[in-house]
């Protein structure tokens, strides 16, 4: 009998750690491993026909979208009927349509956990640089102005911390900040049980986390519910010279009206890893000096890249071996 075939759409040549070996030792004497090699999107879909055909399970990298876009209901339709599994490289799964995946009997996986730490660590860094304006500073250094212009900024010590969302990224985000001598409170639609072992306080609602919050981080997934649902309402129920972290998606936030507290000075900062249409930022957040932007850096590092790639390729080998899934997404376990 044929092993179950595996398509991989991930390209190493663009620094991925992944590499044949990682799949032949995951995945030996269980599957075929197949490469992507459609150079677009219409070549995928007729290769679909020929090279794909009779595959089991997909991998998919981010990186694949550069060449045969998202994972959208128009590219699952022309999977081949074999087709049972797409494991994602990737916590966030926005850029799957998971309702068409289930309609065709399609599971899908991602990688929460092994994103924890890394992405905590961005959010950590852009909330003390956020109150502490370290981004003007080393702009100043660097173009030689020293303290010139520099006005004073914020200690972190005593601060509130407001997480929204407090899962895997929100907790290990709440470790670090607590370092830093923050008090840490959060909302969740539920409280989080057993109580996180490290301290903190549930709030029952947004709008009181707003108005108790100097530091308010966005640490929710994107999807119907959340898009653009923090917009000007919320930006008006947050404290005075308050600051706006956000490693989640950049959709969740309405840019213009996050831009326009910043600029009416009713934020003191904020600190971005993500934005609504990467990689395009937004011209009048860089030139906001008082922002601090990374380019979607949560989980650029070799170590968390490894233990994401080894997660999907886990997963696979779990799911051709009748083994079952280890990282299912949430809304196809209901």
């Amino acid at each position: 009998m044929a092993a179950p075939r595996v398509l991989i759409c991930a390209n190493p040549e663009k620094g991925l750690i992944w590499t044949k070996q990682d799949a032949a030792e995951k995945l030996a004497g269980v599957a075929e491993i197949v490469e992507l090699q459609s150079a677009n999107r219409a070549a995928f879909f007729e290769d679909c026909k020929t090279k794909y055909a009779g595959v089991t399970a997909v991998y998919r990298h981010n990186d694949s979208a550069s060449a045969i876009g998202f994972f959208d209901k128009e590219l699952i339709d022309h999977f081949p009927e074999s087709v049972k599994l797409v494991a994602h490289n990737g916590a966030g799964y926005d850029q799957i349509d998971v309702a068409a995946c289930t309609a065709r009997g399609i599971a899908v996986t991602h990688t929460p956990l092994a994103v924890d730490s890394a992405t905590a660590t961005v959010g950590a860094y852009l909330a003390i640089s956020a109150l502490r304006q370290f981004h003007r500073a080393e702009v100043n250094v660097r173009t030689g102005q020293w303290k010139s212009g520099l006005i004073p900024a914020l200690d972190p010590d005593g601060k509130t911390v407001g997480i929204i969302g407090m899962g895997g990224i929100g907790s290990a985000l709440a470790r670090r900040l607590l370092a830093f001598d923050m008090k840490v409170i959060y909302y969740n639609r539920n409280e989080v049980s057993p109580k996180p072992d490290f301290p903190c306080t549930y709030v029952s609602s947004v709008e009181e986390l707003l108005r108790q919050s100097d530091v308010v981080s966005l640490n929710l997934p994107l999807n119907d519910k959340t898009k653009n649902s923090f917009g000007k309402e919320q930006f008006a129920q947050m404290k005075k010279g308050s600051i706006l972290v956000n490693t989640a998606r950049g959709g969740v936030v309405v840019e213009d009206d996050l831009i326009a507290a910043l600029e009416s000075g009713h934020l003191f900062s904020a600190g971005l890893d993500v934005f609504p249409d990467e990689p395009n930022v937004n011209p009048k957040l860089v030139a906001m000096d008082n922002v601090t932007l990374l380019p979607h850096m949560g989980t650029e590092t070799r170590d968390t890249q490894r233990k994401m790639e080894l997660l999907v390729l886990d997963n696979i080998a779990s799911f051709v071996k009748g083994d079952g899934l280890l990282t299912q997404v949430a809304e196809q376990k209901k």
